[in-house]
């Protein structure tokens, strides 16, 4: 670490305090998946029922993100990284005041989802947005699979660059087989039972 850098981390309140004053627990709820999958719908469906019910939140979604603090990366392996590393600390730092961060970033690789769990330790919580490719590209909601398959968009996942899917997801939900209000629920549920104080 450069010398003239001193983190006042052990100076200033702790998660548990801020948990305490917000009576919930702070969570990352990662949501990975392929683009079209389902994971934007499902963390803006997440946050509504969460804030209903009377938490606190935050959606970081990976678009909202990259035309904003990451407007600087492309989509080459490091950029992806790097992408992933500062969603994972701004996350963090919801987290650590006691909000309930829903994360929507597609995370393709074992490589990224590690780099995300080794920043947010204990406060990660992973769910697999579960959707066959041929499914995610018959919806093609944003237009971007025809686009790539055109060759008009480089290194994109699914396509012309992989999506590796996690071994040991904490959740995961099968988009094509679950209708959108069940698939809810079972987030729902399992997200509060995590962040009951």
């Amino acid at each position: 670490m450069v010398d003239n850098i001193h983190p006042i981390f052990n100076q200033s309140l702790q998660a548990a305090d801020k948990e305490k004053k917000l009576t919930q627990k702070g969570l990352v709820i990662w949501m990975v998946g392929l683009s079209g999958s389902g994971k934007s719908t499902l963390a803006t469906g997440l946050e509504n029922k969460l804030h209903e019910a009377g938490y606190h939140t935050m959606l970081l979604d990976g678009d909202n993100l990259r035309s904003g603090i990451n407007s600087n990366l492309s989509f080459s392996d490091s950029d992806r990284l790097e992408n992933i590393r500062r969603a994972s600390e701004i996350a963090k730092l919801f987290a650590n005041n006691g909000t309930v961060t829903i994360c929507s970033l597609i995370s393709p690789t074992k490589q990224i989802r590690e780099l995300a769990s080794s920043i947010l330790g204990d406060k990660y919580y992973e769910v697999f947005v579960n959707c066959p490719l041929k499914v995610c590209e018959e919806r093609d909601v944003k237009g971007l699979y025809a686009k790539a398959r055109n060759g008009e968009i480089k290194n994109f996942t699914g396509i012309d660059s992989p999506f590796e899917d996690p071994d040991n997801p904490n959740l995961e939900i099968k988009t094509d087989l679950l209708s959108l209000n069940d698939s809810l629920d079972l987030l729902f549920e399992n997200i509060v039972s995590k962040i009951k104080y």
